[in-house]
């Protein structure tokens, strides 16, 4: 029942994605934007440990009416997919010169192997023991593409791992 509700609100975030108008890229707070994300998922997940690495910048980023879901996929997918009897993850986010910020969602779960990398943001695209829709991460690098920004995965240290998620600032 829980796969079957998760795979409804991720294909009404499809629908959604797929009927936004292109020309509907406007700029919006992304301090605002990942707190009201970050509250959202400490309540869902009271055991998991949720932290803020340094402080969101107050910058404004170019998205649209579905960031919210990026940050929140992201979010929940480190502490659903997470091994560990208690799911740690870690936001935190910086600037730079080159008019962009780039927001990482840092884990302490299994990771992803160097050969699902890339292949992980497909539509469809599963883990091995993952109960997801594979529709999730899909719908991330779509809306992120959408603004155009760009999402990646790398390793974390000492395991787990960090989806980097990178937008456009100002106006």
């Amino acid at each position: 029942a829980d796969h079957a509700v998760e795979l409804t609100k991720t294909a009404r975030d499809i629908a959604d994605v797929m009927l936004t108008d292109p020309d509907a890229d406007h700029v919006m707070s992304l301090r605002a934007t990942l707190k009201a994300e970050l509250a959202e998922v400490r309540s869902s997940f009271p055991s998991a440990a949720v932290t803020v690495d340094g402080s969101i910048p107050d910058v404004t980023v170019h998205g649209n009416n579905m960031l919210d879901s990026v940050f929140r996929n992201l979010l929940k997918n480190a502490i659903q997919h997470n091994d560990q009897d208690s799911p740690e993850v870690t936001v935190s986010a910086d600037c730079t010169d080159d008019n962009t910020a780039t927001i990482h969602v840092a884990d302490n779960g299994p990771g992803v192997p160097d050969a699902q990398k890339d292949a992980i943001f497909g539509k469809g695209e599963t883990g091995l023991d993952s109960d997801g829709t594979g529709m999730g991460l899909y719908l991330v690098d779509t809306l992120v593409d959408s603004v155009g920004g760009r999402v990646t995965v790398s390793d974390n240290d000492p395991t787990g791992a960090v989806f980097s998620v990178t937008l456009r600032t100002g106006p």
